[in-house]
């Protein structure tokens, strides 16, 4: 999940395992059982009971959504706010129907310099905004740095650190502390001419196309906000990001009420392929019951994501798989549901992992194996997540890991130590017993999970019996979600569960949350709170880290020294168990015969777009 306190490169998941109970760019939920990225405000409702309906023959696709947080692309971090804004803007780039690799979108070409450095991009002539305006480079530029600058950004690592465009720093004082930020308008970012934008990094970045195709990056008119320096704005932020969104997307903003319904309509002066349907509605509401009423008993929905069907109300004997696609996707039928329908169903393992991390100075490192000796992951995956997922034994998910996931399933069958697909409890005793643990003398932990998840609450009590014959008590508890982030950040986690979802497809994004400087809680914006240092297997992940930045750019020879890399990381993790990889989650959709939408790919269903879409007649 984002954990939207900290501006650092993180994108956590709640762990709640409701898709699986499952998100964005993908974000989370707070209180729906689920897996997505988003933030709530104000107070939440079933929905539905006041949001206008479509027609049954109206050519409106009617979706459902959790409770949004804005409207404004740098500001959003959860899901339910993206899927929205995905609709309504437009970026550089876009990953197609959410799978990973990008294709142009504002942008009709691309020249990057010979050093990877200079990226120069070429714009469509004649896209427009909804208000009217021609979009043009100097719109990305205003983006940009609204993107950078912006009190109301939260994204502001994608640009300034991810990618790296360079730029300056300045000494600012705040609460009695100088800290270096970003000093406004230094970034090298400029508009050539009308359609031309230029870019400069600081250092090559291998994944720079695909960080321009989130939303975080997309256009809007120049100067329509006055939120960062040289612009009064047009209208207040407040405006732009409830009422006014101006984006150039396929869809136009019409309505969006807290907790009740959103709705978008058909943009006929869209760049690029016009929508089919006449708009989109999503009834709104924080309750997993409401919405799973409202989408699957009563059909007021046309598709329903793996996380609007939770996982108590899944029945996976209900799935029948037809084919397997080629990249992986499961395709075949759901039902008969409560309404006693049978629905379309998709389902694929997308770019995501969900782990156990634990704090290394709170947890020694024998109860650690231990717990990874006593953890059958596949078991794990289809008792408790009711399979609505895969396996895990690395970090990096099967689709990116060095070599595809036939290189991700070999390298761990053959190597790693705690067990594949089984639980080794006498290898879990047997460590303990050397370190001096035994029947009157037990290690003790505290596993924290996310306070709304049934699957990982399961899972630890699942995990806990196991250990209990391993000398360790382990206890399981509850905490919101925003307590156990800020726990975590201050090191006052023992062990914990979260998960992760690509900001770009490649393993450094992953791997970041292992790079030993990176998780120590004494230092501000730690991207992961396990507190790795001062052991051999932490050493070589270091160094490979530095291997991995060393060697980012863009060639054939900086690749294979980043996958020689990736896999020292993984092997160290493994070593000294700073996290305990559980599954990878399975995203889900659930659609009725009479809508015709193309299935999602690895970067997630968040991240699609809806003008493909056609609606049938509804029966």
């Amino acid at each position: 999940m984002t954990d939207t306190d900290n501006l650092s490169r993180r994108r956590f998941l709640q762990a709640t395992g409701g898709a699986a109970s499952a998100v964005a760019l993908a974000g989370c939920t707070g209180g729906n059982e689920d897996d997505s990225d988003q933030t709530t405000e104000g107070n939440s409702t079933d929905g539905g009971d006041q949001a206008d309906k479509p027609n049954d023959d109206a050519n409106v696709l009617r979706l459902i959504n959790s409770t949004m947080s804005t409207l404004d692309p740098v500001k959003a971090t959860d899901t339910a706010s993206g899927t929205v804004i995905q609709q309504v803007f437009d970026a550089m780039m876009n990953y197609p129907n959410g799978t990973i690799e990008v294709e142009p979108q504002l942008a009709k070409g691309h020249e990057v310099s010979d050093d990877f450095k200079t990226y120069t991009l070429k714009l469509k002539e004649g896209a427009k905004f909804h208000n009217g305006d021609e979009v043009t480079a100097q719109d990305f530029v205003y983006s940009w740095e609204r993107l950078a600058a912006s009190d109301n950004s939260r994204r502001a690592y994608f640009i300034l650190s991810s990618i790296g465009v360079e730029h300056e720093t300045e000494t600012v004082t705040k609460d009695g502390e100088e800290t270096e930020q970003y000093k406004p308008g230094s970034m090298a970012v400029e508009a050539t001419d009308d359609y031309t934008v230029e870019m400069q990094l600081s250092e090559p970045f291998h994944a720079t196309l695909e960080m321009l195709a989130y939303t975080s990056f997309a256009a809007i008119p120049e100067g329509i906000i006055g939120d960062i320096d040289g612009y009064d704005g047009e209208m207040s932020h407040k405006k732009f990001s409830t009422e006014n969104p101006v984006g150039a997307g396929p869809f136009t903003f019409d309505k969006w009420e807290s907790n009740t319904e959103a709705k978008v309509s058909k943009y006929e002066d869209y760049h690029g392929s016009a929508a089919n349907v006449d708009g989109i509605h999503w009834n709104i509401s924080s309750s997993s019951d409401a919405i799973y009423n409202y989408g699957v008993v009563n059909q007021n929905a046309d598709m329903v994501t793996g996380e609007q069907l939770p996982t108590p109300k899944y029945d996976p004997k209900k799935v029948s798989v037809e084919k397997t696609d080629k990249l992986g996707r499961k395709v075949g039928t759901y039902g008969p549901t409560k309404s006693d329908m049978t629905m379309d169903y998709t389902g694929f393992a997308t770019i995501n992992a969900f782990y156990i991390g634990f704090n290394t100075d709170a947890v020694e490192k024998p109860v650690r194996q231990a717990a990874a000796y006593a953890l059958n992951q596949e078991q794990a995956v289809n008792k408790v997540f009711k399979g609505r997922g895969e396996a895990s034994y690395h970090f990096t998910p099967p689709s990116i890991y060095p070599g595809g996931a036939p290189e991700y399933q070999k390298h761990a069958e053959n190597n790693y130590p705690y067990g594949y697909n089984e639980a080794k409890l006498d290898k879990a005793r047997e460590v303990m017993k050397e370190a001096g643990y035994g029947k009157d003398n037990k290690a003790k932990f505290t596993f924290t999970v996310y306070e709304s998840s049934d699957t990982w609450s399961e899972l630890g009590k699942l995990l806990r019996d196991k250990l209990s014959s391993a000398y360790v008590d382990m206890s399981v508890e509850k905490a919101p979600f925003s307590t156990l982030l800020k726990r975590g950040r201050n090191g006052n986690l023992e062990a914990y569960s979260l998960g992760w979802v690509m900001d770009w497809p490649a393993p450094d994004n992953f791997l970041q949350l292992l790079n030993p400087p990176q998780t120590d809680t004494s230092k501000a914006a730690p991207t992961s709170y396990i507190n790795w240092s001062g052991t051999e297997a932490s050493k070589s992940a270091k160094e490979a880290w530095k291997t991995i930045e060393s060697n980012a750019a863009p060639t054939d020879e900086a690749q294979k020294a980043r996958d020689e890399a990736y896999v020292t990381m993984e092997e160290a993790n493994w070593e000294d168990v700073g996290f305990l990889p559980t599954y990878h989650r399975m995203d889900e959709r659930f659609k009725y015969s009479w809508v015709d939408c193309p299935r999602f790919g690895g970067a997630g269903a968040s991240r699609q777009m809806y003008n493909k879409v056609e609606i049938g007649d509804r029966k």
